[in-house]
């Protein structure tokens, strides 16, 4: 007992002195950003808040945040309701339960993830242009969902497997249609699964940079990640502005990821057993 418990106590701090090292780069650019960008060039390590929130002001005036937040929240929000649609209708198929072969279209998709987006931008730009849809948040999720089905399904097929069919049969004798099996049987099992789909998703879609740049054409049009991205051009000369940016961008994905860490942490350890 006293061995086990020496090994969990060092277990314990290994992993804390881990954590502090992945979070020490962005504890920099939080106290980095309350500083001007004399400061931070005389001393990037030193403690000091000689900007207050004038750094902050710059930069969301500056990156037109309060338009691109609402962009990527639209951009991010239909990337995440388009994959948990298709990717619970597919996974439920795909689980074995209604058609011969599913094994061959899950191998397909695990293929399928091993292929860039890069590789697709050319032909998908000439259609998006003739459709005119560049600059359509909406439209242009509909490449972020492709590019995250894959991932999705094989998540969430771990979890169809797992749900006895005996309940899907039970349902059916009483009457119950696909569509109510689906929605009042599956789909409570799933939220777990669920959950950790949409928070991989959503984190995905909010820091994707290479399609949104390619298809979200106009100012206007663009996301928080973009508009971090032309702030950091046109202030090269202002540290402290860029990293009040950075934390603006990064800050609603950590308390996102903190409110949901819990539901997380129990998908995927759910979806790896089950798996």
């Amino acid at each position: 007992m006293k061995q086990k418990k020496q090994t969990r106590i060092l277990t314990r701090l290994v992993l804390a002195v881990l954590a502090l090292i992945c979070m020490l780069p962005m504890l920099m650019v939080l106290i980095n950003s309350f500083k001007t960008h004399t400061d931070i060039i005389r001393n990037p390590l030193s403690i000091a808040f000689s900007a207050g929130l004038s750094n902050y002001a710059k930069a969301w005036h500056d990156g037109h945040f309060a338009r691109s937040i609402l962009n990527s929240m639209v951009y991010t929000g239909s990337t995440v309701i388009l994959v948990l649609v298709f990717s619970t209708m597919a996974a439920y198929v795909i689980a074995g339960r209604k058609v011969r072969g599913t094994s061959l279209v899950h191998s397909y998709f695990l293929i399928t993830m091993t292929m860039p987006v890069y590789l697709f931008l050319i032909p998908l730009y000439r259609v998006y242009a003739r459709m005119g849809w560049l600059g359509n948040h909406v439209a242009v999720s509909f490449i972020l969902t492709a590019t995250g089905l894959p991932l999705a399904i094989s998540l969430l097929r771990a979890f169809f497997v797992s749900i006895p069919k005996e309940l899907e049969e039970a349902a059916r004798i009483d009457g119950a249609g696909t569509m109510q099996v689906i929605r009042h049987i599956i789909l409570p099992l799933l939220s777990p699964g669920l959950v950790t789909v949409g928070i991989i998703t959503g984190l995905n879609s909010w820091n994707e940079f290479l399609v949104s740049s390619t298809f979200l054409t106009g100012e206007k049009n663009f996301t928080a990640m973009l508009s971090l991205m032309s702030l950091n051009g046109t202030n090269t000369a202002n540290h402290g502005t860029n990293m009040a940016a950075t934390v603006v961008i990064v800050a609603p994905i950590i308390v996102f990821f903190l409110a949901m860490q819990r539901q997380f942490v129990e998908g995927m350890v759910n979806g790896a057993v089950k798996g």
